[in-house]
């Protein structure tokens, strides 16, 4: 349940970033611009119907698989959904210091243009990208594999949007509790271990398809922090934590986190990193 409230919240707060830079811009300029408020509102609409029909594709899709295929359509799905998420912080961390001049000038243009469905079309993808990862990763880690979805679930998802809301919200007061900067550099340190653990679970799965070595256990530390407990397993599936960790998954850990600091070097020697929008 934490793993789906976190990133339902984190992924909404970037939407709702999106929306709230078009709908200001938007709701403060003169009677001409204005008018592209409804358009705005279409392309939120348009934007979640699509992340809802990418959910509903996939179940539908993984329920007329069966076996092996469905399986390796369940890891791939677990792969690409940590990919995601690495992939969503380092686009942030390079576009974050332009995203608002850059919607805003898109916003100006099409002002002027009178082109009130490139609006429609800005936001509705800006959405559904959000949207689509969000789906992916709770695919990933199960939600909806077997069709069906539990109170808990849906409480999970509930919480995450309404936490989304009332950060949103906070921050937008003027920084004077903590910044978008504060607020994105925390949660990303936090995705890189979520994607971690995504990346643990899908090294698992592939051990048990005698797709790769398993590898002798290299230590049990369940005496201290279990991971078949409920605590355990949170902390498993947001760290990528191992009480038995075999020596393929001590490799494959150590693989994921050289690779996110190559990343991370990369991205901070572009000139765009390091800031974000007020």
């Amino acid at each position: 349940m934490g793993q789906i409230l976190f990133i339902v919240w984190r992924e909404s707060v970037e939407a709702l970033l999106v929306v709230g830079i078009l709908y200001a811009w938007l709701r403060n300029g003169d009677a001409t611009a204005r008018k592209g408020l409804p358009y705005l509102w279409g392309g939120v609409a348009a934007g979640v119907l699509a992340a809802v029909a990418l959910g509903a594709a996939l179940v539908l899709f993984t329920e007329a698989m069966s076996g092996d295929a469905q399986d390796y359509f369940q890891i791939a799905m677990v792969l690409v959904a940590c990919v995601l998420v690495v992939q969503m912080v380092l686009w942030m961390r390079h576009h974050g210091r332009t995203l608002k001049r850059d919607m805003e000038a898109s916003l100006a243009e099409s002002t002027r243009n009178a082109s009130w469905w490139s609006i429609t079309l800005l936001v509705a993808l800006a959405i559904a990208r959000e949207g689509s990862e969000t789906v992916i990763f709770l695919y990933g880690i199960g939600l909806g594999q077997n069709g069906h979805i539990d109170g808990s679930q849906i409480l999970a998802i509930v919480l995450g949007l309404g936490l989304a809301f009332l950060t949103f919200y906070v921050l937008q007061l003027g920084g004077k509790i903590f910044s978008w900067r504060q607020f994105f550099r925390v949660t990303e340190i936090m995705l890189f271990f979520l994607a971690a653990g995504l990346f643990e679970l899908g090294v698992d799965k592939l051990i048990d398809k005698e797709l790769l070595p398993a590898g002798h256990t290299l230590w049990d530390s369940s005496w201290l922090v279990d991971d078949s407990h409920p605590f355990g397993g949170l902390v498993a599936t947001l760290t990528g934590y191992r009480a038995h960790p075999s020596l393929t998954n001590l490799v494959a850990y150590a693989l994921y986190w050289a690779a996110i600091w190559a990343l991370v070097r990369y991205t901070r020697a572009s000139p765009q990193t390091q800031r974000w929008p007020a």
